[in-house]
């Protein structure tokens, strides 16, 4: 074999810490981002919380089209602009692209560096000057003490606290318990059923496991295994347990399936032939009871059909999940990432200020750097710990360029959205268009990899609802004009159909695609079937009323 020498040329981007934190904040919904914000303050001394908003850097983004200023600086979009064609790209909605190839992170990190001016370096390290920022106090002016309280008494909880305290299924099932007389050992062993169910209220375990784990419980994990009558006697405790459970409100908690459940909701109601013909539907196969097949259940429980139908009411009318009404619903309410409110004839685009995270550089951490930079170069300055703090101090600095960063790319991406679906902003979803992620891209001059990320867990505040970004693109389906026609405003079509139709004669998939055809858009009944199954609504069949 012969070896040799040769020259090779070649170029490669590589994705450095700055431009890595850059994606991956990018893609972050609005509870992870606070999460990291959380993180980054406990891990990064100088970084601190600024109770005004953050003002915006002197040397930040150069978008002239999304100038962000702690989300008060917002985009005026005309309303009274010429109106879009509706032709563009037929894709489909989930059909983008993400940086899964080389290519598209290498395209990604590019426009990151070319918006963001990332710095070439590979690593966190800084020489703790302040060309980067020429004001270590530009993120806000003095801020307390991260967990600083009032002072006088700032550890007491008030009465309206308490009072609005969110109560769950479990405190309301103790409260009940507590109220009723029995001994000590009987107790526990129904806190110990309590502690044992779900968040639906159903008791999942079978007895003869939970048995196991009570004698665990109540002998220690270090006896030895208990013995089939012991077994069998915290089993019979436990079923005693269970019969005050399923007394307790509300009614159906403690069920071990569906079946169950509904029983003990019937045997709550008055004795009347309705509530007896539902106990007996109860047992019969409950896809029966969900077909509402009134002939087979008619047939199989021995009951006049007019009956079976009234059953079947009255089981509609029950709750499936008894503790359904306890959940915190509190934890679930979506923080919108961008508000568009009306304004003259057109809209106004900007960014939730409760969201933006308020933290900014240690003034006199920085100042201390920069004292020992122009000082004398002694034994601290040139050791490993001052060298560190460095990195630390241009990390911080980097961190917060992010941050403004992402929420620039935020606004820009909600500032297209609403130019391209403005006709949704002022007709509702049935005048939504099709879009696609590449359209937005090329305007912004970005990835579509970039889109995805901006659009996925964000979320837009409108006149007509708070929406996911996601919501706003969609693909496109032929008319018999030769335009397209959005797949969301199909959707909101087949709804209004849908909520507009005779509760005895319900419309078939077959029917909604020929009123559609009747509108121009060619849609296919299975498309028709998917559109429905998407918007959570059910079949004919199902949806006939008795």
């Amino acid at each position: 074999m012969k070896q040799g020498l040769s020259l090779r040329v070649s170029q490669h981007l590589a994705l450095t810490p700055q431009l890595q934190q850059s994606i991956r904040l990018l893609q972050l919904s609005t509870l992870e981002m606070a999460q990291e914000v959380e993180q980054m303050l406990d891990e990064n001394p100088f970084l601190e919380r600024a109770d005004d908003a953050a003002e915006r850097e002197e040397f930040g983004l150069d978008q002239s089209d999304a100038q962000v200023s702690s989300g008060e600086q917002a985009v005026e979009i005309d309303a009274a602009q010429s109106t879009e064609t509706d032709a563009g790209p037929s894709a489909t909605k989930d059909g983008t692209s993400t940086s899964d190839t080389a290519q598209e992170a290498r395209e990604e990190a590019a426009e990151l560096r070319a918006d963001g001016d990332a710095p070439v370096e590979e690593s966190w390290e800084g020489d703790g000057s302040v060309d980067v920022a020429p004001d270590d106090g530009e993120w806000g002016g003095d801020a307390p003490a991260r967990n600083a309280g009032s002072g006088d008494g700032g550890d007491e909880v008030s009465a309206m606290d308490l009072a609005s305290a969110h109560e769950t299924l479990y405190d309301f099932l103790h409260q009940q318990a507590r109220c009723m007389r029995l001994s000590d050992d009987d107790q526990a062993a129904l806190y110990f059923l309590i502690e044992s169910l779900n968040d639906d209220g159903y008791l999942e375990d079978d007895l003869m496991s939970l048995a196991l784990d009570w004698w665990r419980l109540k002998h220690g994990a270090g006896e030895p295994p208990p013995g089939v009558e012991q077994l069998e006697e915290a089993e019979e405790q436990l079923r005693t347990a269970l019969a005050w459970l399923q007394h307790l409100e509300p009614a159906g908690v403690g069920a071990r399936d569906l079946s169950e459940c509904l029983r003990l909701q019937i045997m709550e109601l008055r004795n009347t032939p309705e509530a007896q013909a539902a106990l007996q539907l109860c047992d019969q196969p409950l896809e029966l009871v969900a077909k509402r097949d009134v002939k087979r259940l008619s047939a199989q429980c021995s009951l006049p059909a007019e009956l079976v139908k009234s059953a079947l009411a009255l089981i509609a009318g029950l709750e499936p999940k008894p503790g359904r009404r306890f959940v915190n619903v509190d934890q679930m309410v979506v923080v919108p990432d961008v508000i568009v409110s009306r304004s003259g004839r057109g809209f106004k685009v900007q960014l939730n200020p409760d969201v933006m995270p308020k933290v900014r550089v240690q003034d006199a951490y920085a100042g201390a750097m920069r004292q020992s930079r122009g000082g004398t170069k002694d034994a601290n300055a040139d050791s490993g710990g001052y060298a560190a703090m460095q990195q630390r101090l241009q990390e911080a600095r980097w961190f917060l360029k992010n941050i403004q960063q992402r929420f620039d790319t935020i606004l820009r991406v909600s500032t297209a959205i609403v130019e391209r679906q403005r006709n949704f902003f002022m007709h509702g979803e049935l005048a939504m268009r099709p879009l696609v992620l590449r359209e937005i891209a090329d305007e912004l001059g970005l990835h579509e990899s970039t889109i995805s990320r901006v659009t996925t867990a964000k979320y837009m505040a409108t006149p007509f609802g708070t929406y996911e970004l996601k919501y706003f693109f969609g693909s496109s389906l032929g008319t018999e004009t030769g335009g397209n026609a959005s797949s969301t405003a199909v959707r909101a079509l087949l709804k209004q159909f849908i909520a507009s139709e005779e509760p005895s004669k319900p419309l078939s998939d077959n029917q909604l695609s020929a009123m559609l055809r009747e509108q121009g858009i060619e849609c296919a009944r299975r498309t028709v079937a998917k559109y429905r199954e998407s918007l959570r609504i059910a079949p004919a069949n199902l949806r006939k009323a008795l």
